[in-house]
């Protein structure tokens, strides 16, 4: 009995065996923050892996390794359970050697041919111990290893900038010649395939391209380029991404998109037009292989299989069944004597519940009702291409189930979401050079110094922080004299939002969504606070008076978790929704116990991140005064259930009553409090 070719599940092999002049496509997914979106990822997989049919996917690793577990996980998932050619990125700098070789094995061990080698975050090398002279200093250095190690088993790609990679984050050090030697050598060195960085501009990459076919090594003649597209989600998400990526959004896409800035159903249709228009001109360029394109994903189905579709990418088959999507409706049914249902849990966990189970039933089921022994039996599954296209696509009621997080997911979005809290994947990061971040926050070596930079960042003289990579915006600007006061008074704020009741969805400053609608937010605001003063808060928000007003949510480094109840159990706060024409209410930011928890250990692994920053005796001082604030500090969220009260004077832009109690109540009041 032969063995089957594994050759076959390298990259190279598949693009190798596609028909002359056909187009492929790969995605990009990254392993989610919870278990809830965990799970929810394993149902979109399945439901992208058969809509979508890509010739490979691949799974990002966070930097130094720290999702490297939920990375392998993942990627087993991929790999065994989906049947999917699965690429693992792999960063090599901050990287132990022991580290890389048991990523490499495990991989080996999932049946895993394919490594995307990248440098990562700059090297701290004298915190990690590389091994007998095997330093991991850039993605040549891994390259090199792999080939040592494993000859040729591994497909290996590397990474490259159409516009220049900018080492230390100034987009004007960017320049596409000075990075040409470098891959040229990790060609050379035995990469096999090129994946790009996102870019927009696109005769930036035409540039690129033509520059790389025709160079004078001829390293690049025949070589797979991928070009990598990021499907525009939100008009904030990707002014962030292109910022924090360097990547140009030319003048011509800025003024398709600045108009329905506010509008992100908008955003999102006008994004899809702007990267098929992208993909479409680039399928034109002739290619020496097979014309291939690699989505960033950020683990969301609905705007990449609107492009996919558009672009002619999605590979057919004489098997396919163009059937219409399956519409189920959508009844009221009872359950337990209450004529209430659970469209919510069905979503949440992305399996349509379309049926009830009647354990004794006392008269003939409906259509809508089942015995437990039937709930059993497996049914029909909606896979031909065309329904599950149609679903990830968010058509119809299974459509909505799979897409109910499409609306953009910040830090705060629904945990339950597998986009929630990330915007690249690659976990915990300053985002910015060792240089940058002592060029923006210097040497500190008192409180008082930590004091003055959030000061500084609220006043707009310090550009970042390492929990904000970006300036307050305009909502943030309406009560920036409370959150001058708190920051002050030695409590650091990170995350905060004023109170809206009814705005409309096109207001300046508080509107997002589809026109014509309103708007509403509960106030909260996120702080760093000293242990001692913790307790004294604590105290003061469970008391009578103020505990029926707010909901909190309060952990230290260690993991230690303190919450409100409601009575019932833990609390789940909408502290964002909107309400619009032809539409469900919205809920795209939720704070719950699952979403603080995976922030919070986020928000004190960026306080280690930052330690590291000091590495050396001249740093010594720094790094242990903020080793002792990670130690010292409770990150507590504290939420205002009153949207509907504001104070006196102009209703629309004065400070909700909430930062009235945290300022004259919960903290002018303080030194007065009986500690336990």
């Amino acid at each position: 009995m032969s063995m089957p070719n594994m050759d076959l599940e390298k990259i190279t092999s598949k693009i190798a065996a596609l028909p002359p002049g056909s187009s492929y496509f790969s995605l990009e997914f990254f392993p989610p923050k919870t278990a809830m979106g965990s799970s929810n990822l394993r149902a979109r997989l399945d439901r992208m892996s058969r809509a979508l049919r890509p010739l490979f996917v691949t799974v990002t690793w966070g930097a130094g390794g720290s999702t490297a577990d939920k990375s392998l996980e993942l990627a087993e998932l991929c790999q065994r359970e989906l049947g999917l050619t699965t690429c693992l990125h792999l960063t090599c700098t901050n990287m132990s050697k022991e580290l890389v070789d048991r990523a490499l094995e495990d991989a080996k061990a999932l049946g895993i041919r394919n490594i995307l080698a990248l440098r990562g975050d700059p090297p701290r090398g004298e915190e990690y111990d590389m091994g007998k002279g095997e330093g991991f200093e850039w993605a040549i250095d891994l390259v090199k290893y792999i080939r040592k190690q494993y000859g040729d088993y591994f497909c290996i790609g590397v990474a490259a900038y159409p516009e220049g990679h900018a080492d230390e984050g100034h987009p004007e050090g960017q320049s596409l010649e000075h990075d040409i030697p470098y891959l040229v050598e990790k060609t050379k060195a035995g990469a096999d395939f090129i994946m790009t960085q996102l870019f927009f501009d696109v005769e930036a990459y035409d540039k690129f391209e033509t520059r790389l076919r025709e160079h004078e090594s001829g390293a690049f003649k025949t070589i797979p380029i991928i070009p990598g597209m990021m499907p525009i989600q939100s008009y904030q998400m990707i002014k962030r991404t292109t910022k924090l990526s360097h990547a140009k959004l030319p003048t011509n896409i800025v003024d398709r998109l600045d108009p329905v800035r506010g509008d992100d159903e908008m955003v999102k249709k006008v994004g899809v037009d702007i990267v098929s228009e992208i993909v479409t001109h680039i399928k034109e360029r002739p290619s020496p292989c097979p014309r291939g394109f690699h989505f960033y994903t950020l683990n969301l189905e609905k705007a990449v299989s609107f492009i996919l579709e558009r672009t002619d990418l999605i590979p057919t088959s004489p098997a396919d069944d163009e059937t219409a999507i399956l519409e189920v409706p959508m009844h009221h049914l009872t359950v337990n004597g209450s004529g209430k249902h659970s469209r919510r849990h069905s979503s949440v966990g992305s399996d349509p519940h379309n049926r009830v189970i009647i354990n004794e039933p006392k008269a003939p089921l409906s259509e809508f009702e089942t015995t437990a022994s039937e709930a059993g039996l497996h049914a029909e599954a909606l896979n031909t291409r065309a329904n599950t296209l149609a679903i990830s696509e968010g058509e119809g009621s299974l459509g909505r189930e799979a897409t109910w997080d499409d609306y953009p997911n910040g830090r705060w979005g629904d945990a339950r979401s597998p986009a929630y809290g990330e915007i690249d994947g690659y976990g915990v990061s300053l985002h910015m050079s060792i240089n940058q971040a002592i060029k923006l926050w210097s040497y500190p070596k008192t409180t008082d110094d930590i004091t003055s930079l959030f000061i500084r960042h609220l006043e707009g003289t310090v550009a970042a922080l390492p929990w904000s990579e970006e300036g307050l915006n305009e909502e943030t600007n309406t009560i920036k004299p409370q959150l001058l006061s708190l920051n002050r008074k030695g409590w650091w704020t990170v995350a905060s939002q004023p109170a809206v009741n009814g705005v409309r969805s096109s207001d300046p400053i508080f509107g997002w969504g589809p026109k014509n609608g309103f708007v509403f937010q509960k106030a909260f605001v996120e702080l760093f606070v000293p242990a001692s003063d913790w307790k004294s808060l604590h105290k003061k928000l469970t008391s009578p008076e103020i505990a029926p007003l707010v909901s909190f949510y309060a952990s230290n480094a260690n993991g230690d978790l303190v919450q409100s109840y409601d009575g019932e159990g833990e609390s789940t706060n909408a502290v964002t929704w909107g309400a619009f024409p032809g539409k469900e209410i919205i809920t795209p930011t939720i704070i719950e116990e699952v979403s603080f928890r995976a922030w919070a250990e986020e928000a004190f692994g960026i306080w280690d991140e930052w330690g590291r920053v000091y590495a050396g005796k001249e740093g010594e001082d720094s790094r242990r005064l903020i080793e002792g604030f990670r130690g010292d500090r409770w990150l507590v969220n504290v939420i205002h259930h009153g949207f509907v009260e504001r104070e006196a004077g102009n209703m629309r832009r004065e400070c909700p009553t909430f930062y009235h109690y945290f300022e004259e109540i919960l903290i002018s009041k303080r030194e007065s409090w009986v500690v336990e």
